[in-house]
């Protein structure tokens, strides 16, 4: 099942009031169109969270370069290489019983010359360890590369909103 929204798309019992954003189309030097390539890391953003939401960390860390750089929720609030973001997602995939529920929506696309970066809101449900159920929100922007003809994760910044 796909749940991802563009910027602008309704969800389920939202009305369509507020326009999508305009895009001008270009082509880049690889004979690809701006179009195409948010298809392609929408398609890509699916994956990572059905890999999410199945904990599936093996699949989910096929997204990331080696020397990504994320700035995670939990404790180490910065971290350096695939190797120490697997380790904090192993981490919170334990302390949920069976699936998490994960859905990714007012997802925005900016690809650039090789790179692209996308934010969105990320909407967490489940139930821990002990049977407490979670309903949570996350905003988050990734920066993607594409090595080797490949897109893959170089940056993520996570973060919750908070009253100060």
């Amino acid at each position: 099942m796909t749940l991802v929204r563009k910027l602008g798309q309704p969800s389920a019992g939202e009305s369509a009031s507020t326009p999508s954003d305009p895009r001008m189309l270009r082509i880049n030097s690889d004979g690809k169109t701006d179009a195409s390539i948010d298809a392609g890391l929408l398609t890509t953003l699916n994956d990572l969270a059905q890999a999410i939401r199945d904990k599936n960390v093996d699949r989910l860390m096929t997204f990331y370069a080696p020397d990504v750089v994320v700035f995670d929720l939990r404790p180490p609030l910065d971290m350096r290489g695939a190797f120490a973001y697997r380790k904090n997602l192993e981490r919170w995939f334990a302390s949920f019983e069976g699936s998490i529920g994960f859905e990714l929506t007012d997802v925005r696309v900016a690809p650039l010359e090789g790179a692209a970066f996308c934010h969105y809101l990320r909407h967490i449900t489940g139930k821990r360890r002990g049977g407490r159920k979670v309903d949570y929100r996350v905003r988050g922007t990734t920066c993607f590369e594409q090595r080797d003809g490949q897109w893959l994760v170089t940056h993520e910044h996570l973060s919750m909103p908070t009253l100060m």
